[in-house]
């Protein structure tokens, strides 16, 4: 390796060797002020100027109001719920959702099945949800697996994090879990989203490379950032190479509730586990197939549901009672973060089975809209702020390709529940309400009545929410790096040999010496 690559990658080598159990130390980081020159619009008023976006040494929200904090949203507490008047945080991520149209921003390259899925035995214990606790009801779901880091052009096979994705059409409405195939995530606070994932995707001044992290600004994100470690450790393991999205694990990722009909609650974080077990390529493999057959994996789930090898998965969860969340060692609400199993083992408690393959890709695979908000009685979120973040996010970057909330209406996305409300028009509105009144209440034409919790009304768990209004980070989130650890030694010799290969291989691909990393 020359030595402006060896220096440039100076900061993720220390990272690194922290987690290998080899040492590690840190650089200052002294960034320069940018210079630029005010350029006038032809046509603009007099004191018109270019659109200013890399002026002075600080940052600013796009109204040039400088910000103090850019790495914690505003929250209630420490590690309280994110607040809505956080204008800085929803400016910056509706601004980064926006910034495609109409592909997906990050899992543009998709592939989906319809199927069912079946509980076991029921559990009311733990969950009011009609879909855990009927045993005989077959839930009809879609499912969309697809690559995070790419566009819809780039090839199957490539080093990157998987989408798992579930819709379930229940009973009492629909269901998204909105997953990956790696348990944890780069980022702790969703307000660092348009960050990281502008930092592997391509480089701005060459849109080089497609689909691959092997570049300057994702090592130099990662060697700012020392919260994304164990998720480094998992995109360069043998997981970030699946054999087939029919042979990979789905984590949703986040801590969740379940709540029963007596109002208590479980924390739980969802597992899909994949009857045929988990199988992985090897590098050199990965990149024949990217060649040889881009859609290798798009190719390899239709044609084994073709031939009816219909893809099987258990759901599994762990269920962690709340009064025993600091039994961990780790806080729960921590997304870089896994549960042991030996400490929360994992119930497997149905199965999903995918069965038919879509009759059009576009109405399908690319028109389904998932959202982490779509939730059932019996199923709710917690203060996890990444969570909290894509509550937010998923629903805006819809109206984004969409542009219109009526996409809810298209056969895809529609429930198989009832649906009553006086919400109308719009673009793509296909169907509105007859009769003179379009409000509630009303006493000109029937109004649907509110439903109570023992009529399936959705009731949010009334967790306590207490703190100052704060843009910080809980010190329980500090721990970057014994769960790195913990996953590499826990790997065989061979492929703990091929997560050195694959740094060996990304770092080589670094060059750029005028990087905060470099210096």
């Amino acid at each position: 390796m020359h030595n402006h690559i060896r220096n440039f990658s100076i900061a993720v080598i220390c990272s690194l060797a922290v987690v290998l159990g080899i040492g590690g130390w840190a650089r200052p980081y002294d960034a320069a002020a940018e210079k630029r020159s005010e350029k006038k619009t032809a046509g603009a008023p007099r004191d018109a100027r270019e659109p200013s976006v890399a002026d002075g040494e600080y940052l600013t929200t796009n109204q040039g109001v400088r910000m103090a904090d850019d790495n914690n949203s505003l929250k209630a507490g420490q590690r309280g719920p994110t607040l809505m008047e956080d204008f800085h945080f929803r400016e910056k991520m509706t601004h980064f959702d926006h910034e495609r149209m109409p592909e997906r921003v990050v899992h543009p390259r998709g592939s989906a099945a319809h199927g069912y899925f079946q509980v076991y035995k029921s559990l009311a214990k733990y969950s009011k949800a009609a879909v855990l606790t009927d045993p005989s009801v077959k839930t009809p779901v879609f499912v969309r697996f697809s690559v995070v880091n790419s566009s819809l052009g780039t090839a199957d096979t490539v080093r990157d994090a998987r989408g798992f994705a579930t819709k379930f059409y229940t009973e009492e409405g629909v269901w998204d879990l909105v997953g990956n195939n790696i348990p944890v995530f780069f980022i702790q606070d969703a307000i660092k989203f348009p960050d990281v994932v502008h930092a592997f995707k391509p480089e701005p001044h060459t849109d080089m490379p497609q689909g691959s992290t092997a570049h300057n600004s994702f090592w130099d994100f990662i060697s700012l950032t020392p919260e994304s470690m164990h998720m480094v450790m998992w995109i360069m393991s043998d997981r970030a190479i699946p054999r087939s999205y029919r042979m990979m694990d789905g984590f949703g990722v986040h801590t969740f509730r379940l709540v029963n009909d007596q109002g208590k609650s479980t924390f739980v974080k969802f597992h899909w586990k994949p009857l045929l077990g988990v199988h992985s390529l090897v590098w050199d493999e990965a990149q024949q197939l990217a060649g040889r057959d881009p859609d290798f994996h798009r190719r390899d789930l239709w044609e084994a549901i073709e031939n009816k090898s219909y893809p099987e998965y258990e759901l599994a969860l762990q269920l962690l009672p709340e009064e025993e969340q600091d039994k961990l060692g780790i806080d729960i609400l921590d997304p870089t973060k896994i549960w042991p199993e030996d400490a929360v083992p994992l119930q497997r408690v149905g199965k999903l089975t995918l069965n038919r393959n879509p009759e059009n890709f576009f109405a399908e695979t690319e028109q389904v809209a998932f959202h982490p908000g779509h939730l059932v009685p019996g199923i709710d979120v917690t203060d996890d702020p990444l969570l909290q973040g894509r509550l937010f996010s998923y629903l805006d970057t819809q109206l984004n390709r969409f542009g219109t909330p009526n996409f809810v209406q298209l056969p895809i996305n529609q429930p198989k529940a009832q649906v009553n409300n006086f919400q109308q028009d719009g673009i793509m509105r296909y169907t509105n309400r007859s009769g003179p009144a379009n409000y509630e209440p009303n006493s000109l034409s029937r109004t649907p009545d509110e439903a109570p919790a023992n009529k399936d009304g959705y009731a949010h768990y009334p967790a306590p929410v207490n703190g100052k209004k704060v843009r910080e980070r809980s010190k329980t989130f500090d721990d970057h790096y014994s769960q790195a650890s913990l996953f590499y030694n826990s790997l065989t010799l061979p492929e703990q040999e091929h997560i050195r290969q694959a740094l060996q291989f990304e770092l080589a691909k670094v060059s750029d010496k005028n990087s905060a990393a470099h210096r």
